[in-house]
C-alpha cells in the first residue's frame, strides 16, 4: 500500500512476474478443482511436475538472481522467500504420495505468491533504483502459460 493507502501499481519491470504468478495460482486451482473432482492424482502429479520443470524453476532462478538482490540475501522477506522456493522445490522433486503433496503444493505455493505480490514485490519496488529495474527488464523473459499440456484434466 502506498502512502494514500491505495495498492502501488506494479512497476512494469516487475509486471511478468506478477504475470507468472498469476499461472502459478492457477495451478493451486487446477490441482484444486482436480482433486476435488476426483481425478488420478498421478494425472495431477504428471501436470504440476511439468509445471515445476517449464515454469517455476526458471521463474524461481530469476527471482532469485535478479529481483531479490534488491532488498538484498540478508533482508527478512528475502529470506523468507527464499526458504520458501527451497520448501517448494522439495515438494515437487519429492512427490511422495501424490495426493498429499498435491494438497501442500496447492497450498504453499498460493500462499507463496500471495506473499510475495502483496508483501515482498511492494517493498522492492519501492526501493528498486531505475537501473536495478532495468536490468530485470533486460535479463528476465516472460515465460508462458504451461495450458498445452497433453491431458486437459481442468475442463
Amino acid at each position: 500500500m502506498g502512502i494514500s493507502g491505495k495498492a502501488l501499481k506494479r512497476a512494469p519491470e516487475l509486471q511478468p512476474f506478477s504475470r507468472e504468478h498469476h499461472h502459478g495460482l492457477l495451478l493451486c486451482r487446477k490441482i484444486r478443482k482436480g482433486l476435488s473432482s476426483g481425478i488420478e492424482p498421478e494425472r495431477l502429479a504428471h501436470y504440476a511436475q511439468y509445471f515445476f520443470s517449464e515454469q517455476l524453476v526458471a521463474h524461481f532462478n530469476d527471482e532469485e538472481k535478479y529481483v531479490f538482490p534488491i532488498l538484498g540475501e540478508a533482508h527478512e522477506l528475502v529470506q523468507k522467500a527464499l526458504r520458501e522456493h527451497r520448501r517448494l522445490v522439495r515438494l515437487f522433486e519429492k512427490m511422495e504420495g501424490p495426493t498429499r503433496s498435491l494438497s501442500l503444493i496447492e497450498e504453499e505455493l498460493e500462499a507463496h505468491i500471495r506473499f510475495e505480490e502483496r508483501v515482498l514485490f511492494p517493498e522492492i519496488q519501492k526501493v528498486a533504483t531505475s537501473e536495478q529495474l532495468r536490468t530485470i527488464e533486460e535479463h528476465h523473459t516472460e515465460l508462458l502459460a504451461c495450458d498445452n499440456w497433453e491431458d486437459p484434466f481442468w475442463k
